[in-house]
This record gives C-alpha cells, sequence and structure tokens, in this order.
C-alpha cells in the first residue's frame, strides 16, 4: 500500500500510544508540585526555614508555639517550606510530647465550617479519641466541640498550617483557633497558626481583635533568582535518565521562570511538560525546543482557562492592555492610557462603556490573578501620584487567545492617529 500505513503500522503505533514510555523519566515523582524535597536538596530558602523552625520550636517540649504567616508570590517555596518544618518539629518532638500537624488547603476549605471540618478530620485518629467524625450532618458549633476534644485527648501541641489563607471567606475561624486557650476551649494542648498567602497586604484585612490574638512573625518569601531556580532544578534531576538533561536545558526553563515571577513551581513544571513532550516524540533526550513548545503550551492554556472564566467587561478590559503592550512595544502603562484604550475597544464592539472606578476594580481583578502588576509612583512635586499597570504576561499570547473570541477577534486600538487591528498587529 504506497502512502500511508498497513492495519500492521497502526496497530504498533497504538500499542506505543498506551506502552510506558521510560527513555526521559527515571522517577517522575519526583516532579510532582506536592513532593516534599530533602533538607539538601530545598534550594535558598534556609533563613525562611531558620525563622518559621524558631517560631514553632516551643511545641518540641510542649509548649506554646509562636503563630507565623509566610507571604509571596506563588511559586516562592512558602507551601514547601511549611510542610518541611512542620514535618520536621513533629519529628522532633521529646518522647513524652505528642505533637499534630494538619495542612489544610482554604482555596478548597474555603468557607468557616469546611475549613473547621477538614482540620478535625486530619487531626482525629478514632482509635485513640473513639470519635467518628462524618462529612456531613453537623454544625459548625459541633465540629468546635469535636475539635477541641480531638485536640486535648491527642496532642500536646498542634500546628495547623491554613495554605492559600486569603482564600478562606472570613476570619472567625483564625479567632476561634487563636483564642482557644485563653476562652477556655483547650486545657492541655497549645495550637500553632502557619498561614500562607501570595497577599502580603492580606493581614489588612484581619480586625484588630484577630491581629491582637495572633500576633504572628511575618516571614516574607522574595521570587527565585535565575540562578537559585537552576539549583532547584538541578535537585529534580534524578527524575530522568542518565543523559537526558543538560545545562542548556535546565539553563532554559531557569530563565523562563526567572523572567516572569521567580516561580520555581512554574519552572519544575515546564521541565516536566517539555519532558513529556520528548517521551511523546520518541526522543532520548530533551531539547531546548521541547522547552519551548511546553512553555507556548502551558502560557496558552493558562490564558484559556482565564478568559474563560472571565466577564465580558474583564475581556475587554485586559484586551485594552493587552493592545497597547503590542502597539507600543512596553508592558506598563497608566490608568488614563487603559481607559482610553478601553473605551475605543467598547465603541468599536458596541460593549457598554463603565466608570473609570469599575475599570480600576476589573484591573485589580487582573493583578489578583497575576496577570498584571499594579503600583503606585509619584509624579514629582506638586504634580501627585498615579498608577502603573504592568503586563506580567506574553501579550501575543493573550492576543492568540483572544483570537479565538468572535466578539474580540478584530478589535483596533488607536494609538495616535494609527488604529491597529488583530490581522495587522
Amino acid at each position: 500500500m504506497t502512502g500511508c500505513d498497513g492495519p500492521a503500522e497502526n496497530a504498533s503505533a497504538l500499542r506505543d500510544a498506551f506502552s510506558v514510555q521510560n527513555q526521559i523519566f527515571s522517577t517522575k515523582r519526583l516532579l510532582d508540585v506536592g513532593y516534599v524535597p530533602e533538607p539538601d536538596h530545598i534550594v535558598a530558602r534556609n533563613e525562611e526555614i531558620r525563622r518559621l523552625a524558631s517560631s514553632l520550636n516551643p511545641s518540641i517540649v510542649g509548649e506554646t508555639p509562636s503563630n507565623a504567616f509566610l507571604y509571596g508570590k506563588t511559586g516562592t517555596g512558602k507551601s514547601l517550606c511549611a510542610r518541611y518544618t512542620t514535618r520536621r518539629i513533629v519529628e522532633a518532638a521529646e518522647n513524652d510530647i505528642s505533637v499534630g500537624r494538619v495542612i489544610v488547603d482554604c482555596s478548597q476549605e474555603n468557607t468557616e465550617t469546611r475549613a473547621i471540618k477538614a482540620t478535625v478530620r486530619g487531626l482525629n485518629d478514632s482509635e485513640v479519641t473513639g470519635l467518628v467524625v462524618p462529612e456531613t450532618g453537623f454544625g459548625r458549633s459541633r465540629y468546635y466541640s469535636l475539635l477541641w476534644e480531638i485536640l486535648d485527648t491527642r496532642f500536646d501541641a498542634v500546628l495547623i498550617v491554613l495554605d492559600e489563607l486569603d482564600r478562606l471567606e472570613g476570619t472567625d475561624f483564625l479567632m476561634q483557633l487563636s483564642r482557644a486557650t485563653e476562652a477556655n476551649k483547650l486545657e492541655r494542648c497549645s495550637v500553632g497558626i502557619i498561614g500562607i498567602s501570595n497577599k502580603i497586604k492580606y493581614r489588612n484585612r484581619l480586625d484588630e481583635r484577630v491581629k491582637s490574638s495572633l500576633q504572628e512573625r511575618e516571614i516574607v518569601f522574595t521570587p527565585y533568582d535565575c540562578d537559585a531556580l537552576r539549583m532547584i532544578i538541578q535537585s529534580r534531576s534524578n527524575a530522568f535518565n542518565s543523559s537526558v538533561l543538560s545545562d542548556d536545558v535546565v539553563s532554559k526553563c531557569a530563565a523562563l521562570a526567572a523572567d516572569e515571577h521567580g516561580d520555581a513551581r512554574k519552572a519544575i513544571n515546564l521541565l516536566r511538560h517539555a519532558g513529556e513532550l520528548a517521551a511523546i516524540d520518541g526522543a532520548d533526550k530533551i531539547t531546548v525546543q521541547h522547552v519551548n513548545n511546553a512553555n507556548n503550551m502551558a502560557e496558552r492554556d493558562r490564558v484559556n482557562a482565564l478568559l474563560a472564566g472571565s466577564t465580558i467587561q474583564q475581556k475587554a478590559t485586559l484586551l485594552a492592555v493587552v493592545s497597547l503592550a503590542l502597539v507600543e512595544k512596553s508592558r506598563t502603562f497608566k490608568t488614563p492610557e487603559v481607559y482610553a484604550a478601553y473605551e475605543d475597544i467598547c465603541a468599536e464592539s458596541g460593549l457598554e462603556t463603565l466608570s473609570k472606578r469599575r475599570i480600576y476594580d476589573l484591573l485589580r481583578e487582573w493583578e489578583f490573578l497575576e496577570v498584571l502588576e499594579i503600583t503606585r509612583t509619584g509624579g514629582g512635586r506638586a504634580r501627585g501620584s498615579y498608577l502603573h499597570h504592568r503586563l506580567l504576561e506574553d501579550p501575543s499570547v493573550i492576543r492568540s487567545a483572544f483570537e479565538e473570541s468572535d466578539r474580540f477577534a478584530r478589535i483596533g486600538i488607536s494609538s495616535g492617529t494609527t488604529t491597529t487591528t488583530w490581522s495587522n498587529i
């Protein structure tokens, strides 16, 4: 049969698609997001670990640990260090001291009741306490009663890690935990709260009573630089077979992650996806092109996911910034420039124009999603201050996502006297 594969070749290709591809990966789990490496593989965070361990250290002898809040952008090692440090504290407890820990993902357990239930279920051992915690059927006060009983029955000290704390609705859970001993809810057990947030201003949301009760220590995680990211990637090299990973590939992954947010999770995920592409290609090593392809796919998927969950006005606001970036060859703009571009987009698309205040709120929403970075800059003496909106994502990637939207596919944007459309950007 000329020019096409026969049945045997097609069957072989199909079998290969479902076979184990092990030319690339050796221990792939080392690239999992939840993997906690050994101490010698935790890079550039010794000082943060030392400070957190110092805060929690009293629990080793059954005394009350200090509360601690970890702040920093996504992928800067906050959760990794919290998991590692709390695990080591539990292991280091003296023989007659029982220290427990639980990790609550507040992006999932985002209400007070869900957070309490997750904490109770994570700390309970029915064989020790004799308590059974059902998935449903209990009210909030009942879960609190179970929590206090479990803590006093099982532990001298407990470390409660609240990951993505800024996603938790309200502050009542923090209030209850921080005042449990003072309110005579606990007689034996002491509680240490480790809050983790991407939002460094999260503390401003708390009322004064909660702040007074917490008295937490703040530890800020700065973004990784390129050298640190390179070391982090090298520390996961055992995930691959020998000779699969070259220095060029490691440097490329580190550079791409450093250029954006200094995000170690992005660097590791990028390496994993590049390895998967190499495995699909049947290659015996990862190339820089595999990394570039993986990066393009990841960025496109992320932007598509963000746009899919956005309203038409949110999209128009982002499109204003993206259009300016593509025309002006810059990524940073003042609020009046963004609003003028937004007005042009509304005029061309027939969309209702919102007020400047509402557009500012929508820009803040994109900042929350880490698509934009907004900073206030002084304009000099007698000139006041103004906001800079900096686009963090690649504008060409966002443009590609917008091109898939019928409403915005051919929207133009004015720059001076020139109107530019997607077709000629």
